[in-house]
């Protein structure tokens, strides 16, 4: 590890402050992204500013009238625990179980597990010259290295890496919106619209812009949120991130859809909405055809390189076996 010059925000002004006087500053809350990847020396801030005085602020988790308000530095095994998100987001609480070890959920916070960077061992490796997320213009080994649990949506000719977080998919799936604090005030951006796709940038890997600080997220209720899932594919049952993951919340009426919200996990460059498949399942009675079809919809613009080819067809059976399983649920 660098050396790195070390900050303690009393609150948010102050942390705002902090960002501002430095061009290579970055936000400390749990660390269990940002300290792990500068032990690797992927990541080499000039200024670490510990955020955690912030979470008196920005720790709520409560039910504001039609929608469910998370403070960025509320942690997330309090947020898996809450009986109102067990009960009306079933989802987000499952994506969260689901993640990482005990003692990880007990540290992370819920902004910094959105902005957890790619597994992708290109970019974690330094020993690889080739990585475009890591040093711009330098290439992608990944395209004919190993590459099977990297994406296959939302790739360029610049980089494939996946996002590999759960979370952060369910917001997607749920329209959620963040609330973000910068030296230009507060705005809220829409959920789908903090990650940016790889393209020919794929170094720049959000719209926050530099010194912004996410305090918060607002996820809307809807009377999909209780018939909800998280189904989580992985090579191992435990501590694993997804090959493949489907975020799935319906209403329906006499088993045909009226509303459906969909995420992919594992599979994309960024937290995936399926936009397409919720298309082809509106209206539609819900059954392994119609389900089949959503998928086939889901995955029409998919691009697979060498090993990871596997993962089209793994997150299309995915995502019918959440279909399938979230019609079946009580509510």
């Amino acid at each position: 590890m660098r050396p790195f010059h070390y900050e303690h925000a009393a609150d948010r002004a102050q942390a705002l402050s902090l960002a501002a006087a430095s061009a290579d500053t970055h936000y400390l809350a749990g660390g269990t992204t940002l300290v792990d990847l500068m032990k690797l020396d992927v990541m080499r801030p000039a200024t670490v500013v510990d955020i955690n005085a912030l979470a008196r602020d920005h720790s709520e988790i409560a039910l504001d009238g039609d929608h469910l308000r998370l403070g960025a530095l509320a942690r997330m095994s309090d947020v898996a625990e809450h009986p109102a998100v067990r009960r009306d987001f079933p989802l987000i609480a499952q994506s969260l179980d689901l993640a990482a070890s005990p003692q990880i959920r007990n540290m992370a916070s819920l902004g910094g597990n959105v902005l957890q960077r790619t597994r992708c061992p290109y970019f974690r490796d330094t020993h690889w010259a080739a990585c475009n997320k890591r040093k711009p213009g330098s290439g992608c080994a990944a395209m004919e290295g190993v590459n099977r649990k990297l994406a296959v949506l939302g790739v360029s000719d610049h980089c494939i890496a996946n996002y590999p977080g759960d979370f952060a998919t369910v917001l997607a799936a749920l329209g959620a919106t963040v609330d973000v604090e910068g030296a230009g005030g507060r705005r809220v951006i829409a959920f789908e619209d903090l990650h940016r796709l790889p393209g020919d940038t794929p170094h720049v890997e959000t719209t926050l812009k530099p010194g912004e600080l996410i305090t918060g997220f607002s996820v809307p209720a809807g009377s999909w949120t209780r018939r909800s899932l998280y189904l989580k594919i992985r090579d191992r049952q435990s501590f694993e991130f997804a090959l493949a993951s489907a975020a799935v919340a319906l209403d329906l009426e006499g088993g045909n859809v009226r509303t459906a919200r969909i995420g992919l996990g594992g599979v994309a460059a960024k937290p995936w909405r399926s936009h397409e498949a919720e298309a082809a399942l509106q209206g539609h009675r819900l059954d392994e055809a119609s389900a089949r079809a959503a998928a086939d919809a889901a995955f029409a613009g998919a691009t697979a390189h060498g090993q990871n080819a596997f993962r089209i067809e793994l997150g299309k059976r995915t995502l019918v076996r959440a279909l399938i399983q979230t019609a079946k649920l009580e509510t």
